[in-house]
This record gives structure tokens, C-alpha cells and sequence, in this order.
């Protein structure tokens, strides 16, 4: 007899990982398989496949499949995403300067609506003329919509009314902000809500290409996605909310790293392609961000472990600044392709580009980096200005040569916006190909890391002197330049969580402390718990970054599918808030769960709220697919004194439910 086992998959921006796991002996196999952008299935499938081989097992015996994902991290980190049209109702032009809503919209179409609600529920009328002026030419400009209402946290009617119009008309994706935030803050809201309807296809693709292959594949089983905040939801809650999974790889790969490692305290920082993750373990928990999660610099209102994402992983563009006396290397915060990948998947498309580069007499800006789409289906690269279509229409699925793509300094900048919105890959030098030089990594194409490096080298710093006596030199320095901002970004998540106001990148004393300057006075920085090294790359990288850090290393022996293992470990959790307000003496307003109700006995209203959040919260549990939630309640009360009597401004009901994902039960 065959015992459950559980599939974990972590799709992240360079690597798919899968693990088997048993609940009674851990891990059974794992495997990786290149992310495969312009189809997700090819990634995953490869993963499976191999993880099934590997284990000899058939697939009768998976009873769950769970995914993690950093695509939407990384999206938000690079600022892609598809086009979004926001409808703000109530709001005015003013508020898009607030939370850095403006910012984040960038030049996505916007709407701005009479109505919207007060505090207690209260509405001002809706007027729809103006939306349904604009939604037929709108429609064709964006690929889903965004709707955000003043206070629809505690009446959400205008949303809806809204949202099912647009639905109508043009049959795109639509996000309310009631369904992903019952916080108050119309701005930040409206800037979440932006977020993921920007996110919406992405997520969509990709769980829609793992639930293809897996059912062609005989797998007909409860499929989960692990949330920003380590828990577990349904795949089709995720595909209406992908902004809760902002963060969900990072989440995994914490929930995986105390299931590996058994530490209670300790600093998990993981590393992959595009981005470097780093949080705290206290107590054996991830702390949560009462604030909500900071992707991309845009605080939300997702409640997401308390991680900071860095721009730095072992695809990070390689940055030479040459105009000092002395060269300077910087890394990220962009992904590239690198150039040994690039050389993996086409070969002399790109050998001959950098070959010929090498032999030129003239070293050209633009040398060492080629264009590529990524392989996006036509529908997601709609609403292009005449100049981008125009370029990229001269990008084709093999890759181009900057120098012969880039006739005009403007089409540089229109080259970054098809990079922005995930249509087109820049291949460059990388960590990994220093690494393939140094003979750290292997996996790929060595002789494309070796030109890409000896054409960087040419490069002469303001003294006139080439940057690195040889190509290994140049190697080992843009390998060290990683362990050092990899420190740097670890010093400057823990410094936070210590509250300290020190910036460890400009700080001349940290400078000191990390490079071990010998002096009368000696300077020296350390971690107080270990570093644990999560990521494929880790167990080459951190060893010299804990060393740096004066701290141990623990790196676990599953620390390349952490993620995938943490898919599978999680709990389903659900929490809902219901409010009670007083808009005049002796009148009870209930909000939240449900439509708004009106008493004139507090505990009455009390004993409403309780049960509605209780109620809502098991519900949402089994909808997100929990097998037995059980639920906790807390109360928040503002009731002041007031002339000797209490006095009600608002209480809060919020309840959580929690429990294990339904698993399928094969009859053997």
C-alpha cells in the first residue's frame, strides 16, 4: 500500500522545484526544471515528471499538490505586470498623491466616480455615466480593472454595482479592495487593489498551466497556493486575489526553513534568481507585518510575513561604473538573463553576438547584451505605443544583439518599458556566469560566462587601467561584490526589526566592521542566531556571507526546494473582522460579512458581530480549503469615558479559523 503523498511545487523566476513529501518520513525526491515564462506548464511538468521518476512512485499516491511562487514578488520587484484601469468612487484627483498610489499607477488609465459611503455605511449616490462613456475604448486598452470605493470596507455596494457593470461590457478580470483588505485607508487600498489586478493574468497563467498538466496527467486532487503570509489557500481563491500571494515563495521558504532546520530563532535569508528574501524566526514563528507587506517600495495592505525583498539574486545584472579613479561593481536590482542560460537555450544565436563583439577592434556600449522575448501569448502585449510595437516587433523568440537592436538613444527607454512589462528578457553578464567561470556552477553554457566576462574585462576605469587583471579576477570580484550586498541587505532587515536607525550601505563604521580594517580602534558586527541559507545557489554563497557576518552558517540539505517543502507543510487560516459602530445615541451599526444591520441594543449588535465573524471565518476557511477549521475570536473595544459614562466608538470582532488541507482519499 501506497502511503499519501503530498507534491510541493515552487515556481520561482529562473527554477521550478518539486518535492514529494510524506507526512511520516519528509521528503521522498525533489527535482528542478528551468521556468519556462512563455509557458509555465513545460516548467512544471519537467519538475513533476522527474520528481516521479525519481521516486518510482505512481501517481495514484499524491493526495495534494501545493504551489509556491515568487513571480508575483518578482513582478512587483521589476515593476511588471499587465495594464490596469483603476475606478476610484468617491475619491477625488488629490488622493492618488497619498501612499504612493500615483506612483504605482504610472500611466495606467484612471476613472474618478461621484459616490462612495461614510463610516457607518452611510451612501452617496452612485453615477455610473461617466464609466459608461469611457468602458468600450477603456476595455481595449487594458488587460483587467481595479475598483476602489470610499469606505467600501464598511458598505461595499458601490464596488459591486460597478464591478458587475464592467464584467458586462467587457468581460475582464475585476478586483474590488473590499475583497482583499478590511482595513480603513482609501488610498493604500486602492493601491493594493492596483497591484493585483496588474497581477491577475500573470496568476492566472500559472495556475491554470499547473491544474492543465496535472489533470492530463491522471492528478485529480485538491490543489493549494501558499499565501504572503505562509498559509494556504484554494487555487481558485488565489486566482481572484494573486496580491495575497505577493510574497508567498518568501513565506514557503520560512515555514520550509524551521521544518528543515528545527531552529526556534534564526536569520533565514533565501537567495534565487531575480531577489534575495530575508526575515526572522523568533519562537519558532515568522513575524507578521502589522503594516503590511513593502513590495517593489509600495507599502500594502497585505498581510504578509515581515520579509524584505532585495533586487539581488544570482541573475542580477552586472553594473560597471568606470568614471572613478577605480572601477565600482553594483548588482541587481534587475533580472537578466544570464548570459551561460542564454547560451543553453540558443546556442550559437548567442555565441557568435559575443564572439564577434570580442574580436572587434572598438569595444561598443552595448556589448555583451542581447534581446529576447519571453515568449508572453500576443493578447498580453496590447495597448503598446506605435515606437514599442515597432521594436518589439524587431525582437524575435531567438536573440538579437543590443547594438543592432538599439539604433536611437530613445529606444533604449522604450526597450526598458517591454522589459517592464515582462514581454521582452535582456540577456547579460550575472553572478552565475562569474560563478561557471570559477567553476562553482555548471549547469549551463561555460563558453558564453567566459566571453560575456572577457568582453566586461576590456573595460578600462578613469585611470586608464583595465577593471580586472584577468577574467577569473573579475569573476571572484563581482562573486565578492554579491557577499557583500548580500550582507548588507541582511544587516539592514535585522538592524529594522531592532529599530535602529543605521544604514549599514552608507554607514563608514559597518564599511569598517565587514571589510575587518585593522586599526588601534577595531570594529566588529555579528548576528546573535544563525544564518540560515536558503536557495539552489546557498550552499556557494552563504558560507562566506555568515563567515562576513561573524554568525554560523545553517544551510539545510533540502535548502535548493525549502520552498516546496514549506508548500506542503502550511495550514489553511482565514480571518475575518466584523465592526460595530455608533453613528448617534443608542443606534448600533453592524458592518462587515454580510450587509450592514441596524440595532438599538449594543449587546445585541455584540452578539451579531461575534457570530457573523465566527461564522464567516469557518466558512472562508473551507472555501480556502481547510478539512476541519476550528476558530479563535479576540475583541477590540474603543469605548473612552466620557462624563462618567462609557461611550462606543467602535469594537471589533475579528475572528480566525484554521486547519489542515483536504487531501484526496484514493481507494487503493
Amino acid at each position: 500500500m501506497t502511503p499519501h503523498l503530498l507534491l510541493g511545487i515552487d515556481t520561482g523566476g529562473t527554477y521550478t522545484d518539486a518535492v514529494l513529501f510524506s507526512e511520516a518520513t519528509g521528503v521522498v525526491a525533489k527535482a528542478k526544471a528551468l521556468t519556462t515564462r512563455h509557458d509555465l506548464a513545460e516548467g512544471v511538468s519537467g519538475a513533476v515528471e522527474t520528481v516521479l521518476a525519481k521516486a518510482r512512485v505512481p501517481v495514484s499516491a499524491i493526495s495534494l499538490v501545493s504551489l509556491s511562487t515568487t513571480l508575483a514578488t518578482n513582478a512587483l520587484v521589476e515593476g511588471q505586470g499587465g495594464r490596469a484601469g483603476l475606478i476610484m468612487i468617491g475619491f477625488g484627483p488629490e488622493d492618488l498623491k497619498r501612499d504612493g498610489l500615483q506612483e504605482a499607477l504610472g500611466s495606467d488609465p484612471v476613472l474618478f466616480l461621484p459616490g462612495g459611503h461614510n463610516v457607518h455605511g452611510g451612501e452617496t449616490p452612485l453615477d455610473m455615466s461617466a464609466l459608461d462613456e469611457t468602458l468600450p475604448d477603456l476595455s481595449s486598452q487594458v488587460s483587467s480593472f481595479a475598483i476602489a470605493g470610499y469606505f467600501a470596507v464598511r458598505n461595499p455596494d458601490h464596488e459591486k454595482r460597478v464591478r458587475d457593470r464592467i464584467r458586462e461590457v467587457s468581460h475582464l478580470p475585476v478586483t474590488c479592495s473590499h475583497e482583499l483588505s478590511s482595513k480603513l485607508g482609501g488610498p493604500r487600498r486602492a493601491l493594493t487593489t492596483l497591484l493585483n489586478a496588474r497581477l491577475v493574468s500573470m496568476i492566472d497563467r500559472l495556475i491554470g498551466s499547473c491544474e492543465d498538466f496535472l489533470k492530463a496527467r491522471g492528478i485529480d486532487v485538491p490543489m493549494m497556493v501558499v499565501r504572503g503570509d505562509g498559509a494556504l489557500i484554494s487555487a481558485a481563491e488565489a486566482r481572484l486575489r494573486p496580491i495575497e500571494t505577493i510574497l508567498s515563495g518568501p513565506a514557503a521558504s520560512l515555514v520550509g526553513a524551521r521544518y528543515l532546520t528545527g531552529l526556534d530563532n534564526a536569520i533565514v535569508s533565501d537567495i534565487g534568481g531575480t531577489t534575495t528574501d530575508v526575515a526572522v524566526l523568533e519562537k519558532g514563528r515568522p513575524r507578521l507585518d502589522a503594516e503590511g507587506a513593502v513590495v517593489g517600495g509600495f507599502r500594502t495592505m497585505v498581510e504578509a510575513v515581515a520579509m524584505r525583498t532585495y533586487g539581488l539574486g544570482g541573475d542580477s545584472e552586472v553594473k560597471i561604473n568606470d568614471r572613478g579613479l577605480k572601477a565600482r561593481l553594483d548588482l541587481g536590482p534587475r533580472r537578466f538573463l544570464p548570459l551561460s542560460l542564454a547560451a543553453a537555450l540558443h546556442g550559437d544565436a548567442v555565441l557568435s553576438v559575443l564572439e564577434k563583439q570580442l574580436r572587434a577592434p572598438h569595444a561598443g556600449r552595448h556589448d555583451g547584451r542581447l534581446a529576447v522575448r519571453t515568449g508572453l501569448p500576443d493578447h498580453l502585449a496590447s495597448g503598446l505605443q506605435p515606437q514599442e510595437q515597432a521594436l518589439y516587433g524587431r525582437i524575435g523568440m531567438a536573440p538579437v544583439a543590443l547594438a543592432d537592436l538599439l539604433v536611437s538613444t530613445p529606444q533604449k527607454a522604450t526597450l526598458d518599458r517591454l522589459v517592464a512589462r515582462g514581454l521582452v528578457h535582456i540577456c547579460g553578464l550575472t553572478p552565475s556566469d562569474a560563478m561557471h567561470v570559477l567553476g562553482r556552477q555548471a549547469q549551463w553554457n561555460g563558453e558564453a560566462a567566459r566571453l560575456g566576462l572577457e568582453i566586461a574585462a576590456r573595460t578600462k576605469d578613469g585611470s586608464g587601467q583595465p577593471i580586472a587583471a584577468s577574467v577569473e579576477a573579475l569573476a571572484q570580484m563581482i562573486v565578492d561584490r554579491l557577499t557583500r550586498q548580500s550582507s548588507e541587505a541582511i544587516l539592514q532587515a535585522c538592524l529594522s526589526e531592532d529599530s535602529a536607525a543605521i544604514d549599514p550601505t552608507a554607514s563608514l563604521a559597518v564599511d569598517r566592521a565587514l571589510k575587518r580594517e585593522p586599526g588601534i580602534v577595531r570594529f566588529s558586527i555579528s548576528l546573535d542566531r544563525p544564518l540560515v541559507g536558503l536557495g539552489a545557489s546557498a550552499p556557494v554563497y552563504y558560507p562566506a556571507i555568515a563567515e562576513m557576518l561573524s554568525t554560523e552558517a545553517a544551510i539545510p540539505e533540502e535548502a535548493d526546494v525549502a520552498n516546496a517543502v514549506g508548500a506542503v507543510v502550511g495550514q489553511v487560516r482565514a480571518t475575518v473582522t466584523v465592526f460595530v459602530t455608533t453613528p448617534e445615541e443608542g443606534i448600533f451599526i453592524v458592518n462587515g460579512a454580510g450587509a450592514s444591520e441596524r440595532f438599538v441594543d449594543q449587546q445585541e449588535a455584540f452578539g451579531v458581530a461575534r457570530r457573523r465573524a465566527e461564522t464567516m471565518a469557518l466558512e472562508s476557511a473551507r472555501t480556502n480549503g481547510a478539512e476541519e477549521p476550528a476558530a479563535v475570536l479576540r475583541e477590540e473595544i474603543d469605548a473612552p469615558e466620557v462624563e462618567g459614562s462609557r461611550k462606543l466608538i467602535e469594537a471589533r470582532f475579528i475572528a480566525s479559523a484554521s486547519g489542515r488541507p483536504r487531501i484526496a482519499h484514493h481507494a487503493f
